[in-house]
């Protein structure tokens, strides 16, 4: 092993030990590869940067504005409404509903695709009578299992197709996933409709609006005329037990108490921090004339006074990438700047020990947000947090609908024909979603994910120097000696498994740059097929069932389905073993070893 090969490996190391940490941001992590990689002298400081125009990042970029065009526009809305069924049964409920994510996730952000759908999610389940979560995680499975199906269902898809052409085979086309894809997610949703969702734990009953979620916890100052005044939390206990509340600490003069005395006397402005439930918290509040915590108010002026006369309470999750993470509600200035207050923050039934608006946010967490519902409406879509409320089925527009949708369509197409590469397919159909106003040309960059944008093109690079140098050669080696040992069938099913085994404990994105060249090297050492084993770093990249940070779909469903970080193992397990059992005998047969 040369001290190239010696330098890059020790690189990429310490990015997957990074990857695993979880301390920094991917993008982050990418960034630092990158730039040690130039350090040290693999990649000249001239060439960077030139994953930034490769052809895997601009599809993303435009699949993802495509994406919210047909999210604004209402098209979802629509194929919905005719699609789910509004009186069936649970196993037909969830199937429909998991087929319909399956399928919008094969040509649109899937992420996108399952927030569109939660809150539709939400209302079956209430329906059925079933908690949120035994609905929430068959979506979440459908959405990801649906970009297994076509190159832009997913960012790993475009990633090994970039390797491929990077090896001289040319790009995989649009429909070259499809017969594998479509095998492995069907077999994945009919798993899921039948048996999977009844091995989702039940973490919670039916509640407000067919939802509930973990206890929030909520501030609550005591005015003076307040009947707690003068009186000890240990005579509380009972009255809060009815009400399905429980004091679990106190601030006084700034200082917070955690589980304070029971004998400690309640006095005027003293601030209650109180554990409940968004419905128990109106009773909680009426019964013992107590008073919201909330920031102080900017001045408004009389307009906007009478603007605002409709107040709400909205229950959201916050997106993964949101730009609310690791942010609170005082870095945010919330009254001020968006004329919303928040009440009351979730974490997966964790007792969060900061002030509430000092509660860095997270990914999955559930706020309770009061206000009037266009400013709340916009504070979701600009700050990327989802409501769990039902939605009406709004059309705005019925010509952006069509046109959304056939710009969406046109692309597809076009990148399908051959013509043009993918990358120029869905940037035409950006220019044309531009032309024809069916994107909010002052916002239309918003809808970019941007870490995941900067993760592939920074990693991009450095995966690249895994070939150039014979690093990927030398892993690959040690793969098919020391597991493998020179079995092409083993070796295939080694690196579907590895890849399985490492997107559920970092990015997928990341997971498939790093794979892809590893797989290229297996295969070339064998003298078979590269196609094959590149096809299953797809298949396995995709594949994030076990935990909640494996993929964003996971972690967007942990706070609305009340679930823990063990949970996503029972549905996820079993799916991962049909995955494996459907992908190998297809892969073999689509893509042949000695093809």
């Amino acid at each position: 092993m040369n001290l190239e090969q010696t330098m890059i490996l020790a690189i990429l190391a310490v990015t997957v030990g990074m990857f695993l940490w979880g301390k920094w941001r991917h993008d982050m992590v990418a960034a630092a590869a990158l730039l040690a990689c130039v350090a040290v002298g693999l990649i000249q400081p001239v060439d960077a940067f030139l994953g930034f125009g490769h052809n895997a990042v601009v599809t993303v970029a435009c699949v993802l504005i495509l994406s919210s065009a047909l999210q604004s526009s209402g098209a979802v809305d629509v194929l919905t409404r005719f699609i789910l069924p509004s009186k069936a049964g649970p196993t037909l409920s969830i199937a429909a509903l998991t087929a319909l994510a399956a399928i919008l996730s094969g040509f649109m952000n899937n992420v996108g695709a399952l927030a569109l759908l939660m809150p539709v999610a939400i209302q079956i389940a209430g329906r059925l009578d079933l908690p949120a979560g035994k609905v929430l995680m068959p979506l979440a499975f459908g959405s990801i299992l649906g970009g297994t199906t076509t190159l832009i269902g997913t960012p790993p898809n475009l990633i090994v197709s970039g390797f491929r052409e990077s090896a001289g085979l040319g790009l995989f086309r649009m429909f070259d996933f499809t017969p594998t894809g479509v095998a492995v997610a069907l077999v994945g949703v009919v798993f899921i409709s039948l048996i999977g969702w009844r091995l989702v734990p039940a973490r919670q009953k039916a509640g407000i609006e067919g939802f509930e979620t973990e206890a929030y916890m909520t501030e609550a100052r005591v005015p003076e005329e307040s009947k707690l005044v003068g009186r000890s939390l240990r005579e509380l206990d009972d009255e809060m037990d009815e009400l399905d509340a429980q004091i679990v600490g106190l601030v006084r003069n700034e200082v917070r108490m955690m589980a304070p005395s029971a004998a400690r006397v309640i006095r005027p402005n003293d601030i209650l921090v109180i554990e409940t439930d968004a419905e128990s918290l109106a009773d909680v509040l009426s019964t013992f004339g107590l008073e919201l915590e909330e920031e102080e108010e900017a001045p408004t002026s009389d307009s906007d006074k009478e603007t605002n006369d409709e107040i709400i309470l909205q229950e959201l999750a916050i997106m993964p990438s949101s730009i609310l993470e690791n942010r609170s509600a005082s870095d945010l200035l919330l009254r001020t700047r968006y004329g919303i207050n928040l009440l009351a923050v979730s974490r997966q039934g964790q007792r969060l020990m900061s002030r509430l608006r000092a509660i860095k946010l997270r990914p999955g967490d559930l706020l309770l947000l009061q206000g009037p519902p266009d400013a709340l409406s916009s504070f979701g879509s600009n700050m990327g947090a989802v409501p769990l409320a039902e939605r009406k089925v709004r059309i705005p527009d019925q010509r952006n609908v069509i046109l959304s949708a056939g710009i969406m369509l046109g692309a597809v197409l076009l990148a399908a024909s051959g013509w043009v590469s993918a990358a120029v397919a869905f940037a035409a159909g950006v220019l044309a979603s531009m032309a024809l106003r069916t994107v909010n040309l002052r916002s239309v960059y918003e809808q970019v994910d941007w870490p995941v944008i900067v993760l592939l093109a920074m990693l991009l690079p450095v995966a690249g120097v895994m070939q150039s140098t014979g690093a990927a050669g030398l892993v690959a080696g040690f793969l098919l000696d020391y597991f493998a040992q020179g079995n092409a069938v083993i070796a295939l099913v080694v690196i579907l498994l590895t890849t399985m085994i490492l997107t559920d404990l970092m990015n997928n994105a990341a997971t498939a740059a790093v794979l892809a060249p590893i797989a290229l090297g297996v295969a070339n050492q064998l003298d078979v097929n590269p196609d094959t084993f590149l096809m299953a770093v797809a298949i396995g990249a995709s594949c994030a069932f076990l935990t909640p940070i494996g993929h964003q779909n996971n972690t967007l469903i942990l706070g609305p389905g009340g679930f823990r970080f063990g949970d996503y193992w029972r549905m996820g397990l079993p799916l991962d073993l049909l995955v494996i059992a459907t992908a190998i005998p297809m892969l073999l047969w689509v893509w042949p070893l000695n093809g």
